[in-house]
């Protein structure tokens, strides 16, 4: 049964709800601004474009209030670590701020829903907030494109460990990061070392250590499979050998980094990154 969160992600549908949503307010804001300054370039009063403005920007709104509930969802699931983490969160900032505008905007040209144009200042804010939800909406799709927000994380099932430990990266000796009997065969987990975070795999007696991003759109190596010496990509299927790091089908070219690990007295400990590794 899907959960409320998984029903706003629109993982049954394997449809991103807030991306298809946000369509709507943004045509609507696309429409009331050109309104606003068609009402300047051709004052008709039977035109009706003032009210017709101040329809669309308030439908706009409520719009735009509706697409938000998905997107906070999906901005809540990116980790704190995510490269992406930053943009997410100029990306709602503005959008509140463009909604909190064109609000602005609405209550601005009360007074002159019945004449030929629309007041001036409530013109200007329009266009302002219109210049700051384009930008938004820019930094929307670089999320997609380029860190990868929203793409199939409905592929792969299941949480990521909750037991993630702090460990020093840079330390001259190894650091232990937890007993081996945490991770059973076959399985992988998450650590975090010191600002470096780090996919821990187990398989055929084999302990591995690679870095926890993939290099095509920094999907979470932790929440992928494990088959026969390769570890796949959740997202778009990337495969890159456990032993090397070293991309070996899928649409990553560049190779994960990969760290030194070792089994002592049934504990794991981590070594600083291999002189030969690559990125």
């Amino acid at each position: 049964m899907p959960t409320a969160k998984d029903l706003l992600q629109g993982k049954p549908l394997r449809c991103p709800v807030h991306v298809a949503l946000v369509h709507l307010p943004i045509a609507l804001f696309a429409l009331g601004t050109l309104l606003d300054v068609a009402s300047w370039i051709w004052a008709r009063p039977e035109w009706r474009l003032v009210p017709a403005a101040f329809l669309s920007l308030v439908l706009g709104v409520a719009a735009a209030l509706v697409a938000a509930i998905p997107g906070f969802v999906d901005y809540s699931s990116i980790r704190g670590d995510h490269p992406g983490k930053k943009k997410a969160t100029w990306h709602m900032v503005l959008n509140l701020v463009a909604v909190g505008l064109y609000a602005l905007s609405i209550g601005l040209r009360f007074e002159s829903l019945n004449g030929p144009r629309t007041d001036l200042l409530a013109l200007i804010v329009s266009l302002i907030a219109f210049g700051v939800i384009g930008f938004s909406g820019y930094l929307g799709g670089s999320l997609v494109y380029e860190d990868g927000i929203g793409v199939g994380r409905h592929r792969h099932e299941g949480d990521l460990p909750q037991d993630t430990r702090e460990i020093g990266a840079g330390a001259a000796q190894p650091v232990c990061i937890g007993r081996a009997d945490e991770i059973p065969e076959g399985q992988t987990a998450r650590v975090n070392v010191e600002g470096t975070t780090i996919v821990v795999a187990r398989q055929g007696g084999q302990w591995f250590a690679l870095q926890e991003f993939c290099t095509h759109r920094y999907g979470p190596m932790s929440e992928g499979r494990l088959e026969a010496g390769e570890i796949v990509c959740p997202w778009h299927n990337s495969r890159f050998e456990l032993a090397s790091g070293k991309p070996c089908g899928g649409p990553a070219k560049l190779a994960l980094r990969r760290y030194t690990i070792e089994e002592r007295d049934g504990r794991l400990f981590v070594h600083g990154m291999p002189r030969d590794s690559t990125v």
